[in-house]
């Protein structure tokens, strides 16, 4: 069949993974693909310049074009309005064409996407095996048999409802992402992405792991899985062999965690690979060792979330458990081995004090952080912080299905929803200067406080805190702000030039074509099925009977 995911402003490791499935399977497979410039529901949004470059006719043209059997949908909630649309308008251009919508956002509100009329199959938790068992129910015409991990509509509208089952514990049984969907729009070498391990150890309340863990109805297995150091290397030496790696980050909640499979990790990757890198890490997972092994293999920066400083509301309200003293170790060790600490840091969480912010400051002061990312709280459905804000009164009934439907999810940045102006003001006043203290000499590091700011109008704030992540960034060579830029100059130009009919080159120089990219090294039909047990059904070629002795088996 032919098959087209769509998607918008990055790279998604989730859709790299089903696409890489899907041509095992025999499929081909294309991409329709929105930059997204100028509201890419994350940075930037300026509504002018949005609606000058909106490209949404190029996506749906697209779709024409390639004319798929299925349309492959992997929305956040921010981004879950925009594909239902594109939904919509594909199956008035291809009546027959079969929707599948996943992701987390889906997962938390399935029953929700299922009744929208352009959706077809909803895809429940990990796809892995839910995937390629919905193709192929869809080439045989459909059933009415349930699909493990997936609910889909029959004629009549009535929902069939698969179960939810455990967790793929063998990852190497599994394809390596394909990169090749992406080459045309993104430079893949500039900043290339993968992931060594699924799941997190951790259950934040603002996270889509309080809930995605908890989705399988029967013995769930491990949630923490990771790849071996075999399966890794072979996926870097191909794509160190197909472009020219210049980054890499590696996406995983904790990469850290596992200090053994860290440390022969890091010893063949600075062998044989020897990109620098970033990477993720919890307070927890990062002590003397960890920071001195991945500085000799070229980690020049890691990200890890602090949050909040106040320890007592951090584990009685966001499941957060780690101590003030673990993020000072943590600051400091990467700071002695010239490791550029990239911080998250959340305003507006329910509940925190005022002080949490000041305890923040002194921390950044001791130990100044290369970039202090500050994040504005929002409700993500499906969330234990959707359950609190209801509970204490910060949100509605209503506006939570609203956020359900993907609308009005970014409470605090840009309004006053939920919290006094004098709270907000405060807030921006500690988000202007959290941006500075990065690059401010020691002495006015220690002088300038919040007050300074809170005497400026919020708009000049928000512009200030706006201007400086941007200008340091670029001035000092982030490669968050120079790859970022890069993209969207590329997109921009490429956007003017095929309105006069120009077309741009790939966005991916490939340097090596004749390199096949498998999905797996020796990989059968046989040794793909053995990666869960439920894909014993796809070999007898009847999807929903002939697997029907493992369904009731989970």
């Amino acid at each position: 069949m032919r098959i087209t995911f769509v998607a918008l402003g990055w790279e998604r490791l989730g859709i790299s993974l089903l696409s890489a499935i899907a041509k095992h399977h025999g499929n081909m497979v294309d991409l329709a693909f929105s930059p997204s410039l100028f509201n890419d529901r994350y940075n930037l949004k300026a509504p002018f310049l949005a609606s000058f470059f909106d490209d949404r006719k190029e996506v749906i043209a697209s779709i024409r074009r390639q004319r798929p059997d299925v349309l492959v949908f992997s929305p956040l909630t921010g981004t879950y309005q925009w594909t239902l649309s594109i939904a919509k308008e594909a199956k008035m251009i291809l009546p027959f064409v079969k929707t599948i919508f996943g992701g987390a956002h889906v997962s938390a509100v399935p029953d929700r996407v299922i009744s929208q009329p352009q959706v077809d199959y909803v895809c429940v938790g990990e796809g892995d095996v839910a995937f390629p068992a919905i193709l192929r129910a869809i080439s045989e015409g459909g059933g009415t048999a349930p699909i493990i991990n997936t609910r889909y509509k029959l004629a009549d509208g009535e929902v069939v409802k698969g179960v939810q089952a455990g967790f793929i514990e063998d990852l190497d049984a599994l394809p390596v992402f394909d990169k090749t969907l992406w080459e045309d729009h993104i430079c893949i070498g500039d900043w290339y992405l993968t992931m060594a391990s699924r799941g997190c150890p951790y259950r934040c309340a603002f996270c889509f792991n309080s809930y995605f863990a908890q989705l399988p109805d029967e013995k769930a297995g491990k949630y923490v899985r990771r790849r071996s150091v075999k399966h890794m290397m072979r996926e870097l030496h191909m794509a160190k062999r197909r472009y020219k790696l210049r980054f890499l980050e590696f996406e995983d909640d904790v990469f850290t965690m596992d200090k053994k499979w860290l440390k022969e990790f890091l010893d063949w990757y600075k062998k044989e690979i020897d990109v620098p890198f970033q990477c993720l890490t919890h307070p927890r997972y990062m002590d003397e060792d960890i920071a001195r092994w991945l500085s000799e293999a070229g980690c020049r920066y890691v990200q890890m979330g602090i949050q909040s400083m106040d320890d007592e509301f951090k584990c009685r309200e966001i499941h957060r458990y780690e101590r003030s003293e673990h993020i000072y170790r943590a600051m400091e060790v990467m700071r002695k081995y010239k490791i550029r600490a990239k911080v998250d840091h959340m305003f507006g969480l329910p509940g925190e004090s005022m002080k949490a912010q000041e305890d923040a400051r002194k921390l950044y002061i001791q130990h100044p952080p290369y970039r202090i990312q500050t994040f504005w709280t929002n409700f993500l459905p499906g969330t234990e912080l959707v359950k609190r804000g209801l509970e204490v009164g910060l949100i509605t009934p209503d506006e939570v299905k609203r956020l359900n439907e993907g609308l009005d999810f970014d409470f605090y940045r840009d309004s006053e929803k939920g919290m006094s102006p004098q709270k907000r003001k405060k807030y921006k006043a500690y988000e202007a200067l959290f941006k500075l203290i990065p690059v401010l000499p020691g002495p006015l590091r220690r002088t300038i406080g919040p007050g300074f700011f809170e005497r400026l109008p919020v708009p000049v704030c928000s512009l200030i805190s706006f201007a400086a992540d941007a200008v340091i960034g670029l001035a000092t060579g982030n490669p968050d702000h120079w790859i970022y830029a890069r993209h969207y100059i590329y997109h921009m130009v490429r956007f003017c030039l095929k309105k006069i009919g120009i077309t741009m080159p790939p966005a991916t120089r490939v340097i090596e074509t004749r390199i096949p990219l498998p999905l797996r090294e020796g990989i059968g039909e046989g040794d793909f099925r053995t990666c869960h047990p439920y894909l014993t059904s796809l070999s007898a070629g009847r999807l929903h009977k002939g697997g029907g002795e493992n369904l009731r088996r989970c």
